[in-house]
């Protein structure tokens, strides 16, 4: 783990991994074990050299991972472990060793790919505005017609030539263009999903706001309170009687939300069958984006839709646009303060419950509870921490994200199951979703 080399060993063509035919040896006979002793033949004397007190070696303070506890290191001795990995630090951390990384036939490989990784990191800004400039130009729709010349594109974005000739090669080397024949461009691989996906692009120009709160990354954290731009966005966050809202109040986040579910609502419908259920009440549902996916595959389940007063108002201009009108039942209030309605046996919580504090939570599925008919089954669907293969979503991206807007955190789905027992459910069961940067999904029976 951890960058074996510096930024400059960053090659690209002749030094590329895939020149070197022993990369498939590699793959095959470089296990952990073997490159450890590698590693220890090599590097035996940088342990001596650096020492396990001597500054820039071992910290000098232990901190229990996540658990908010920190002791001093005098308090806890150090673990066999413990010395592994600040062996491990001590080695990579040694330019001598770095070098010899980049070199070395059987580990060059790793080292360039852990190189590449630190060098995407420290370079992941740039490649992010890239992505928001093209969407915001609206350069993939316009390439899925047909390839596009250089010139016309510069035409259609409003961009110099030489400047956008500078956007299509980052763009190129994103894969969010590809060359075409002529001297053309079309979309590439990872801008084609983007081709009329509106819920998509929204939130690649909302994240605007998350990118201005962050310009000063040590204040972010330091500041006791958050009231910057993603904060102003979401009201309700800081406000104690959100009730109170108006239509322009509530709007902006409303019509984002709603074109940013669809994909997680096709997603969790896939999975989990509402088959023989007669009613299903969305708590904190928005504009009912959620609930129209549920309604055109399942035609006899009677629905209801619980939020803000506002935003219920929202919920009527976009269910009337989609032919809705009087299937779903619209009931306006606070579901911190107000009592939620009765009769469902279906309770969806679609992205509500990482907004809020533990003791928040706690109360909102006493309620659902409360309400919830025998037999009846509660669907928590929302971003989870911790989700292998998805953590930078639920631990980077939410993690600050849910700082930004003032409340709130992502939680594991062990954290979510050990609230809903406190609240008194039953059974509940992960489920596994097709897309786990969307969305995680919890059942649990009343």
């Amino acid at each position: 783990a951890g960058s074996m080399t510096a930024l400059p060993v960053i090659e690209t063509k002749a030094g590329d991994v895939s020149q070197y035919p022993d990369r498939f040896f590699c793959r095959l006979v470089l296990t952990p074990w073997t490159f450890g002793l590698i590693v220890a033949l090599r590097s035996c004397h940088e342990w001596a050299r650096v020492g396990m007190d001597q500054p820039g070696g071992v910290m000098a303070t232990r901190e229990s991972a996540f658990a908010g506890v920190s002791v001093s290191g005098d308090q806890v001795p150090m673990t066999w472990w413990d010395r592994v990995l600040a062996w491990r630090d001590s080695i990579q951390s040694s330019p001598k060793f770095q070098r010899w990384a980049a070199s070395f036939p059987l580990v060059r490989p790793i080292a360039l790919r852990r190189s590449r990784a630190m060098f995407d990191l420290a370079a992941g800004f740039v490649y992010t505005q890239t992505l928001t400039a093209c969407v915001r130009v609206g350069l993939f729709d316009f390439l899925a017609v047909r390839p596009r010349s250089r010139e016309e594109i510069s035409a259609h974005i409003g961009v110099p030539m030489e400047e956008t000739e500078r956007l299509l090669r980052a763009a190129a080397a994103l894969g969010l263009v590809q060359g075409r024949s002529g001297g053309r461009f079309g979309c590439g691989p990872m801008g084609a999903p983007l081709i009329g996906n509106t819920g998509l692009t929204r939130m690649i120009k909302h994240n605007a706001l998350l990118y201005r709160d962050l310009s000063d990354p040590v204040e972010f954290f330091r500041e006791s309170s958050n009231r910057g731009a993603v904060n102003s966005h979401f009201p309700y966050t800081s406000v104690a009687h959100p009730e109170k809202f108006g239509r322009g109040d509530v709007a902006d986040y409303s019509a984002l939300m709603a074109e940013t579910v669809l994909p997680l609502a096709e997603d969790i419908l896939d999975r989990y069958s509402l088959a023989g259920r007669k009613v299903v009440l969305d708590v904190g549902g928005g504009e009912g984006a959620f609930l129209a996916e549920v309604a055109w595959r399942y035609h006899d389940l009677q629905l209801k839709l619980f939020d803000l007063p506002a935003v219920i108002e929202g919920a009527k201009t976009r269910l009337a646009r989609l032919g809705l009108v009087g299937r779903v039942e619209l009931s306006g209030g606070n579901f911190h303060q107000d009592p939620l309605p009765v009769g469902a046996d279906v309770i969806t919580l679609v992205r509500i419950l990482l907004d809020h504090d533990d003791a928040s939570v706690l109360r909102l599925l006493h309620k659902v509870k409360q309400v919830l008919q025998p037999g009846g089954v509660l669907l928590i669907v929302e971003p989870f921490s911790g989700v292998r293969g998805a953590e930078t979503v639920g631990d980077v991206y939410f993690g600050l994200y849910l700082r930004a807007m003032g409340r709130g955190r992502a939680r594991r789905a062990d954290e979510l199951q050990a609230l809903l027992r406190q609240a008194g459910f039953g059974r509940s069961q992960v489920h596994k979703t097709r897309y786990p940067v969307y969305a995680g999904l919890i059942s649990a029976t009343h």
